[in-house]
């Protein structure tokens, strides 16, 4: 069968058919795949009844894994699924619902956030790829919102402000945004501020995207106040209707994302109702160089 796709965004974003997951892709339906990727910056695989299995060997066929290690607030002895998935859903190592209160949900909320999948990672991500196994009966949508055209709706004088602009990325300033400042100290020195620009440039397209996330807390060389309110006007422009997609998830839904074009937050849902969703993530490259110093 032919893949082809269907732009479903006002910008971006397109639903994918003639790819069945389940089986492996031949080296053309992987470059249709990038292909696609390149251009519309978000994917929609419906109907995908695969198994951890298949979504990882999916994914492999696409680039590197990341693993999900230290990145929440799961002890190793809590992971209900192995490292290759980062475990975005609501349920502890027995597959039973968190607790309102239990503080690895009140971190895991940071979700609803705009954000970036791994900017608080020296080597961010590259492609996301998220399976629905279970959804709650109403909310839990993913919104994206697309970093390019909101780069392409600056003014001339912001773009040139913002070109060589270097920002520090960490979980701890998108929690605290929340109120959530319940950190032990290894978990503090495990959320340790990285360094990422703020402006990237696709190595295939050309194409210039912000790269803003909610774990963005400070701009080098600018005051805290300063740096803080900047990203926060630019996140509000970059999230403005015209260059949001909302997906709304059907069990099977697989939903592929370009982490260094876009950013995404989850939206709430029946805080007692499982939404079960398994995430692979593929491995991007560094945007910037890191030091140990601060400043």
């Amino acid at each position: 069968m032919t893949i082809t796709t269907r732009q479903i965004g006002p910008c971006f974003a397109a639903e994918v058919e003639g790819l069945d997951l389940r089986k492996p892709l031949s080296p053309d339906e992987v470059a249709a795949v990038h292909a696609g990727m390149d251009e519309h910056a978000v994917l929609v695989f419906r109907d995908q009844r695969i198994d951890d299995a298949e979504q990882l060997a999916f994914s492999r066929s696409l680039g590197e894994l990341e693993h999900a290690i230290g990145t929440s607030l799961r002890a190793p002895d809590e992971y209900r699924l192995p490292t290759t998935f980062a475990d975005v859903s609501n349920l502890d190592q027995h597959h039973q619902v968190f607790a309102r209160d239990d503080r690895r949900r009140l971190f895991a909320i940071g979700n609803r956030l705009w954000h970036s999948d791994s900017s608080f990672k020296a080597i961010p991500a590259k492609y996301s790829l998220l399976h629905a196994r279970s959804i709650p009966s109403r909310g839990g949508n993913t919104e994206f919102a697309d970093m390019r055209a909101a780069y392409d709706a600056l003014d001339d004088e912001t773009k040139t402000e913002v070109e060589d602009l270097i920002c520090e990325h960490s979980q701890i300033f998108s929690r605290q945004q929340l109120g959530f400042t319940d950190f032990t100290d290894e978990e503090r020195a495990r959320f340790a501020p990285v360094r990422q620009r703020l402006v990237r440039t696709h190595p295939s397209t050309g194409r210039k995207s912000l790269y803003l996330s909610s774990h963005a807390g400070g701009i080098l060389g600018w005051p805290v106040p300063e740096a803080r309110a900047f990203l926060r006007d630019l996140v509000e422009h970059a999230t403005q209707r015209q260059f949001v997609y909302a997906h709304r998830w059907r069990v099977g839904d697989l939903v592929m994302w370009d982490n260094r074009r876009t950013m995404h937050r989850a939206r709430p849902f029946p805080v007692h109702e499982p939404r079960d969703m398994r995430r692979t993530t593929l491995v991007g490259t560094p945007t910037v160089a890191q030091v140990t110093a601060t400043s």
